[in-house]
């Protein structure tokens, strides 16, 4: 038995590889955490700044919703000729099949996605999940054949999942992190305690 689990053991090693020092450095050293802050916060509050444009704006929230989306869309799909089109056609394709019909409840999801996302960046809350969203979105964004600033927050973002453990160490995650755990190492929240062994009785006693 013993010479099986080092077996095992062995071959988990052998399939590992090692993460190199400067990737520990910049994507799990607390040391960078005022760097992560200052990115988280600057790519958060463009998010913030672009979801609260369209929350005060009617044709995205409000009696006119889905206006301002149908227009977005109508406009991506008007790049799809040429030889380079800058939106491809399977894209075209998902744009006119899933978000025009439901332009409204999409208009909706968009605005509060972008304030959801800004908002886990600025105050380190799921910082992880949040910079996945918006790299999402701003895929999403670049597949429309949006540019604008989408590239570069769309890298920073990836930056920031890289440097999920840390990029939120000065912030709420210093906190959230430790009570709700990962998949692989529960925290206080999820971990079960260990259950109380029950006594027991011996039998039989002095003669």
């Amino acid at each position: 038995m013993t010479a099986l689990r080092g077996l095992i053991a062995e071959g988990s090693a052998a399939t590992q590889v090692p993460e190199p020092p400067i990737a520990r450095f910049l994507f799990a050293d607390t040391r960078l955490a005022w760097f992560w802050l200052a990115v988280r916060v600057y790519v958060g509050w463009q998010w913030v700044e672009a979801g609260y444009e369209k929350l005060v704006n009617p044709a995205w929230v409000g009696a006119n919703a889905g206006a301002g989306l149908t227009g977005f869309v109508n406009g991506a799909l008007g790049k799809t000729g040429g030889d380079h089109p800058d939106v491809i056609g399977w894209y075209a394709g998902f744009l006119q099949a899933v978000v025009l019909p439901y332009a409204a409840t999409w208009s909706y999801a968009i605005t509060f996605g972008e304030i959801l996302v800004g908002l886990g960046l600025i105050f380190g809350c799921l910082t992880g999940v949040a910079a996945f969203f918006g790299s999402f979105m701003n895929a999403n964004f670049l597949f429309a054949g949006t540019v604008s600033v989408n590239p570069l927050l769309f890298v920073l973002a990836t930056w920031l999942v890289l440097a999920w453990r840390v990029a939120g160490f000065i912030g709420l995650d210093f906190f959230v992190l430790p009570m709700l755990g990962t998949p692989w190492a529960l925290g206080k929240l999820t971990r079960h305690p260990a259950p109380t062994p029950k006594p027991v009785a011996v039998a039989g006693g002095a003669e």
